[in-house]
């Protein structure tokens, strides 16, 4: 059973390096796909110089389609999405995600943070459906329409789906891992209009 991590990054050079890092520690993990959404920073070179594959997409066309564009670069049987802006993760995280889709214990995973940043965890608590680190069984993710426009909303979409086709769902707790927030990447405003996007982009994936 071959399994690939896929990690979508806008602009994500300051962390996207320890990410791989603990994604290639993981002996579960076969091959790292990161796909630059558009990138205009160092991400897909840093990417690229830690010798996994790499998605270099010129124009930005959202999260929902980066994650499918990564899925098209790999014939992997199960399929590990986890953001770039992660904080924390290691190897062992990788790994308890993994595991109950190798075991055939459950079709998806959703990771939930723990004991890392005050507001990471408190969101995490009142939304985790919205979780970005997921492991599933591609072809659970081949099953699920539209993805590919779906943009932030992706994760919302994912759990609608599975809740509606009543899917084996296990949440996975990862403790002291937290992200990075917009407004610090981007800087208060940008990173505002980036969250504000991102909500509309989840209320348009409910409403589908």
């Amino acid at each position: 059973m071959k399994v690939a991590a896929i990690v979508p990054a806008y602009n994500e050079e300051r962390t996207i390096g320890e990410v791989i890092s603990a994604l290639k520690a993981c002996p579960l993990v076969d091959e790292v796909v990161v796909v630059s959404d558009g990138s205009r920073d160092r991400t897909a070179e840093i990417a690229r110089s830690a010798g996994v594959i790499v998605v270099e997409l010129e124009q930005n066309i959202g999260k929902g389609g980066a994650m499918n564009a990564g899925i098209c670069h790999t014939d992997a049987d199960v399929l590990l999405f986890v953001d770039a802006d992660l904080v924390g993760l290691n190897r062992h995280h990788v790994a308890s995600l993994l595991d109950p889709i190798i075991a055939k214990k459950a079709e998806m995973t959703v990771g939930v943070f723990r004991k890392g940043r005050f507001a990471t965890d408190f969101a995490m608590r009142v939304t985790p459906f919205l979780s970005g680190q997921r492991a599933m069984t591609r072809a659970l993710f081949e099953q699920i329409p539209d993805l590919q426009d779906s943009g932030y909303g992706v994760e919302m979409a994912l759990s609608l789906y599975v809740s509606k086709h009543h899917c084996r769902v296990e949440m996975v707790h990862l403790p002291n891992v937290s992200q990075m927030m917009k407004e610090e990447k981007r800087g208060f405003w940008k990173g505002l209009r980036q969250r504000l996007r991102m909500f509309y982009e989840i209320l348009r994936a409910v409403k589908l």
